[in-house]
Formats: structure tokens, C-alpha cells, sequence
């Protein structure tokens, strides 16, 4: 069985080093950078979907620093003992957690719409599958993967479902509510907790929540550091531009980062 499938037909894709083809003739290049792209021009919702090249590069340093080191860790000690073969992280972004995973998980495939996220982890990290794609269709075939892991991103789950195995496994991170809050609060007139709760409905259907875990810890920032954060949160556009600057221009800021980790099982079919 194929694992990808094609994105314009569903057909399953073969991939060789160079190109990927269905029976179709549908066909889609492996880049230089090792990534491919199985996002036709007819599933954009824009000239370039997702986070902008300034997003991107913002976050891959702040990450890279390891201000979200603790997170990373307690995400892949979740994963560890499941003994999965094989994951699929959804908004992989530049492959900071995706990377990490592979600690866990032998066989990591990473997805996400921002082409230029993509190309960056493609660059760094050659043992993963790298795929410009749409989480709202993925291009993977019905009970192909082990794991789906969303950190921060969209929550496809009839596809994340699609795509698993019997009894497979999502892992869920989330922001808690107490994230950032002495940073939200100089940003905005009313701050709102983040509700990471609000995800269980949605998946109480198809799902069994099996772990929850809290991970709270302290965040000492540089100013670079502040503005990288602010640049790779919707904070950039969301706050008024002059208490954005006011933040920025101060000596930095102490704060507490807040997650919320849910592990969820797949439930039986019928």
C-alpha cells in the first residue's frame, strides 16, 4: 500500500528520489531542498498560504534558543512509551518539534502549508518527509500512520481519524490559561484564559482522552527574544500597534510559559 496519496485525484502516489506520480499522470517534484509539494494552486486560499518568511525565521530562533525546550521534551516522553513506528506532525513550521520526535517515533512525516517552513526544516533535518499540504485534506492514505501530532495548529479530526490506524493516537498541545498572561496583559485592555478544554467535544466522538498533563514554566526574555515570541504569535497583529512597541522597546520580559498535553485514542469503529 502507498502510503501518499494524490492530492487532485486521491489516487496512490509512488515516490522515487526525484518525483512523485499517481496512475493519473498526475505528478509533483521532490525539491532540492528534499521536500515535496502536494499543494495545488486550486487548494490555496492565497498567493502563499500560511505563516510569512518573517514568522517563520522568528520562531525558528526563538525555538532554536530552547526557550521551549521543556515543552519539546514533555512531548516526546509522551510519545515514547505508545511504540509507534510511524507519525504524522501536522504545522510542522521548521521541523522544531518534528525533529524531535524522531527520538520516539522511527518514521516522522512533517506537514504544513508555509512552503517557506518547509524548506527550512527540509534543509536542516534529511530523515523526515517533508510535504507542503493542506491538514483540511491530507494526502496520506486511510489508516497509514501510528500518531498525528497538532502542536498549535488546526484540528482536522475527521482526517487526522481517516489517516490513522485502529486505535492510533493524537497528541494535542495546546497553549493553558495562565500562557503569556503578564505579556497579554500589557498588550491588551481585556485578556482572555485560553480554554484548552474547548478541544474535548469536538473529539469525545471518535476519540478516548487518555493523558492530560499541565506543563507550566518560567520564560526570562531578551528583548530579541520578546520580539521574536510577539512575531510568531497572532500578538503581532492582534495588539495595537503602540502598546506592541511600547513591550518592545522595554528591557525585555519575565513571564510564564502554559501548555496543556492531550493524549486521545482512536475508539473503535462500529
Amino acid at each position: 500500500m502507498s502510503l501518499f496519496i494524490c492530492p487532485l485525484c486521491r489516487a496512490p502516489l509512488q515516490a522515487d528520489a526525484k518525483v512523485w506520480r499517481c496512475a493519473q499522470g498526475h505528478s509533483f517534484d521532490v525539491a532540492r531542498e528534499g521536500y515535496v509539494n502536494l499543494l495545488p494552486v486550486q487548494h490555496k486560499h492565497s498567493r502563499a498560504p500560511g505563516d510569512n518568511a518573517d514568522m517563520v525565521t522568528a520562531r525558528r530562533e526563538f525555538l532554536q534558543a530552547g526557550h521551549y525546550q521543556p515543552l519539546r521534551e514533555a512531548a516526546v516522553a509522551l510519545l515514547a512509551p505508545l511504540q509507534a513506528q510511524s507519525l504524522l506532525d501536522l504545522g510542522c513550521g521548521e521541523g522544531y518539534y518534528s525533529s524531535a520526535f524522531r527520538a520516539a517515533v522511527p518514521n516522522v512525516i512533517g506537514l504544513d502549508i508555509a512552503k517557506s517552513a518547509v524548506r527550512l526544516a527540509a534543509k536542516r533535518f534529511r530523515d523526515i518527509i517533508w510535504l507542503v499540504g493542506s491538514g483540511a485534506l491530507l494526502p496520506l492514505a486511510d489508516a497509514s500512520v501510528d500518531v498525528v501530532s497538532s502542536l498549535f495548529s488546526p484540528l482536522p479530526i475527521a482526517e487526522m481519524r481517516r489517516v490513522l490506524k485502529p486505535a492510533g493516537r493524537v497528541l494535542v498541545v495546546t497553549p493553558a490559561a495562565g500562557h503569556l498572561l503578564s505579556i497579554r496583559e500589557r498588550l491588551f485592555d481585556e485578556v482572555r484564559a485560553h480554554e484548552p478544554d474547548k478541544f474535548l467535544a469536538a473529539f469525545e466522538s471518535e476519540f478516548d482522552l487518555q493523558q492530560r498533563q499541565h506543563l507550566q514554566f518560567p520564560l526570562r526574555l531578551t528583548p530579541p527574544a520578546l520580539k521574536q515570541l510577539l512575531l510568531m504569535t497572532p500578538y503581532a497583529w492582534k495588539a495595537k500597534p503602540e502598546r506592541r512597541a511600547a513591550l518592545e522597546a522595554g528591557e525585555g520580559a519575565v513571564t510564564e510559559a502554559a501548555f496543556t498535553l492531550l493524549l486521545f485514542r482512536r475508539k473503535a469503529s462500529g
